[in-house]
């Protein structure tokens, strides 16, 4: 069975119906011939959003057990990328498991068919695509978190690592409703939208959620226990040792951290009765860490934060641009519209949505203790603690 042009199929390979993905209306994407498997990758990138489309896909995604292209390739960074004649390939997938996408860079924003082999595990850059694709729309995706709190919307948002995930989990103890971590989606009427991801959680966040931690299995509550402590050893028996050993636990002591996080769905945190998805933004937290232990709040301006987020904006836009530039090095000749134009559109975005919205500056330390942000927050959107 041949399926989109350069793509082969085994005879052999069972495929079920295609399955809809519909992020609120704004992008729709469509797994053509999906296994079960297929469905859960999609939804462990994106969240529980299956649901019919009335209308065609903005993204098509197609997943292989091999992909057959047409030969020979020209890497553009070996072992990353690579092209043919017609076609731009994504050499890794997951973990840099050895796996080949077909991406099609000039097309994104516009209606795009991906090619993904199944042992890539995720669709390479798909949440970038999604957002391009948003963009192109007059949706601004915005690297932020949002609840509703006693009928406020709030929308909390900042560099990453700066308290945003912090600020709505504060407020998840105090009956707040879900809108969105990580991403959301604010559109021209003035609504939110977000995404029923996983939240990542560090071990200092559930140690401040006893509750929680409580119905961890406890291998993971071990893990999170154990691995800073590990990365710590690590790192200092790096200083008394010499030569490859400290050099291996040096790139060891890092990569310990890093996992020392647990995925949890929002309804787990929030209660599945909570998860709204859906807001106003009514006020909005520009939120960052400082060097001082207390937390503090002022006025800003909307169009100040509108113009802070510019830049984190483009930072998150990094990892796509990288290979959007590896696509231009082979097809110089060949461009996509809505990456080249998307810092201009953010600019224009950023302000109409943000310009004239009260907004508050929130700095804290990090780590920060999640009910300190609670009374200062609460003050600011003019309620009593």
């Amino acid at each position: 069975m041949t399926g989109a042009a350069g793509t082969t199929v085994a005879e052999t390979e069972v495929t079920g119906p295609d399955v809809d993905f519909d992020l609120h209306g704004i992008v729709g994407i469509r797994v053509v011939d999906a296994r079960p498997e297929d469905v859960e990758t999609l939804t462990r990138q994106l969240g529980p959003l299956t649901a019919p489309l009335a209308r065609e896909p903005e993204i098509t995604i197609r997943f292989v057990d091999e992909l057959d292209g047409p030969r020979p390739m020209t890497y553009a960074t070996w072992p990353e990328s690579a092209g043919t004649a017609d076609d731009f390939y994504l050499l890794r997938g997951k973990d840099g498991v050895a796996a080949r996408t077909r991406f099609p860079v000039d097309t994104i924003g516009d209606r795009c068919e991906i090619v993904c082999e199944r042992r890539a595990g995720h669709v390479p850059h798909l949440l970038a695509v999604i957002n391009m694709t948003a963009l192109r729309r007059g949706v601004l995706p915005l690297h932020a978190s949002a609840f509703t709190h006693q009928g406020v919307g709030v929308l909390a948002t900042g560099w990453g690592k700066g308290g945003k995930t912090e600020a709505l989990l504060a407020f998840a103890a105090r009956g707040a409703r879900y809108v969105g971590d990580e991403w959301v989606y604010l559109t021209p009427d003035g609504g939110m939208h977000g995404v029923p991801e996983p939240i990542r959680l560090w071990n200092w966040h559930i140690d401040q959620m006893p509750g929680l931690r409580a119905r961890l299995p406890v291998t993971t509550r071990a893990r999170l226990r154990s691995l800073p402590a590990v990365a710590s050893s690590a790192a200092g028996l790096s200083t008394r040792l010499g030569g490859l050993p400290a050099s291996v636990l040096r790139r060891t002591a890092p990569v310990l951290r890093r996992q020392a996080y647990v995925q949890v769905p929002p309804a787990r945190i929030f209660g599945a009765d909570a998860l709204a998805l859906h807001g106003r933004v009514d006020h909005v937290l520009f939120v960052l860490s400082h060097d001082h232990d207390e937390v503090s709040i002022e006025p800003v301006t909307g169009a100040a934060v509108a113009a802070h987020m510019l830049a984190s904006l483009e930072e998150e836009r990094a990892p796509l641009l990288a290979v959007y530039r590896q696509f231009r090095f082979l097809f110089p000749e060949r461009r996509c519209a809505v990456i080249d134009e998307a810092r201009e559109i953010e600019r224009s975005l950023l302000q109409r949505y943000l310009g004239d919205r009260p907004c508050h500056v929130l700095r804290h330390p990090y780590p920060v203790e999640l009910r300190s942000l609670v009374g200062p927050v609460e003050t600011a959107l003019g309620e009593r603690p």
